[in-house]
């Protein structure tokens, strides 16, 4: 079930403006907190701005639809302790957080392993995309400077083992996770604040949902060590990952009822001096089925 939002349309008018204008997206929320509005709704205005702009599609008018709140949010995923064991490494958690669900990692992939991924990556580079909102297509897009490319689902012996390893790690079946992708951003690439979950606001993302449950949690994972910039950033945590080879970061954002969590909202700074290569694993709530 879910609430029509209805909000005027200067407000829209003032949050496109200023976030043309470079203005964080959590600036802007806590303006419109100071104003007087209610910190939910404003939360999922500033969203859904958020989100159409990062995919390039209209924004909303005078309304959004905000999903009525559920129970509170069950406990992390991801293992308690120091160290994780999956079947094949353990992983060091150099940090974590519980509200929201965050944590820093050692030990994911090895030098042999970043390698061997980079190599079987980038003759099969292309413009990343973003999905339109309105279409639902995917679209080469100025908001996102980066080449990538995705793995099928255990597609060769080194691929299976670390669907396996991350799977264990992420703490959901195997089947749950959608085919890794391989980012690479050359110097001066980066990416504007987003979120990984998916917008239900176009048919394609809709069937998605329907089909494979919404994305639930991310695992960030670095092949490689960058010199300058690339870091990982959570504008709303005031929190930035530095991309080191070997380690990586994770974050939840999705409940077993559909609710998402829009702290999780994150960018890729600009690669200031060298290469960065980055290696992502989504997770649905459910089996994940691609489109046919």
């Amino acid at each position: 079930m879910s609430t029509v939002v209805r909000f005027s349309p200067d407000l829209g008018r003032w949050l496109t403006h200023n976030l043309d204008a470079g203005q964080a997206p959590h600036a802007l929320l806590a303006t419109m907190l100071k104003q007087g509005m209610n910190e939910r709704p404003a939360q999922a205005i500033v969203a859904a701005y958020v989100d159409a702009r990062q995919r390039g599609g209209a924004m909303p008018a005078d309304s959004i639809e905000l999903p009525d709140e559920g129970p509170s949010r069950p406990a992390t995923r991801l293992a308690p302790g120091t160290r994780i064991t999956t079947a094949d490494r353990e992983i060091v958690v150099h940090s974590r957080t519980e509200d929201p669900v965050f944590a820093s990692l050692g030990n994911v992939v090895d030098a042999d392993e970043c390698k061997a991924i980079i190599d079987m990556a980038r003759p099969r580079l292309k413009p990343s995309t973003l999905v339109d909102p309105m279409s639902g297509r995917n679209v080469v897009s100025d908001k996102r400077t980066s080449r990538g490319m995705f793995f099928r689902l255990r597609e060769n012996d080194l691929i299976a083992r670390l669907d396996q390893r991350l799977s264990a790690l992420m703490n959901l079946p195997l089947e749950n996770g959608e085919g890794l992708q391989v980012l690479h951003y050359p110097t001066g690439a980066g990416s504007e604040p987003h979120y990984d979950y998916l917008a239900p606001v176009n048919a394609a993302n809709r069937e998605s949902i329907t089909r494979s449950g919404q994305r639930v949690s991310t695992l960030v994972t670095y092949l490689n060590d960058v010199p300058e910039g690339g870091q990982t950033v959570f504008p709303q945590l005031d929190l930035a990952v530095s991309p080191i080879r070997g380690n990586a970061c994770y974050f939840e954002y999705g409940d077993d009822n559909g609710h998402v969590d829009t702290r999780s909202l994150h960018a890729s700074a600009p690669v200031t001096r060298g290469e960065k290569w980055v290696m992502t694993k989504w997770m649905r709530g459910r089996r994940f089925v691609a489109a046919g």
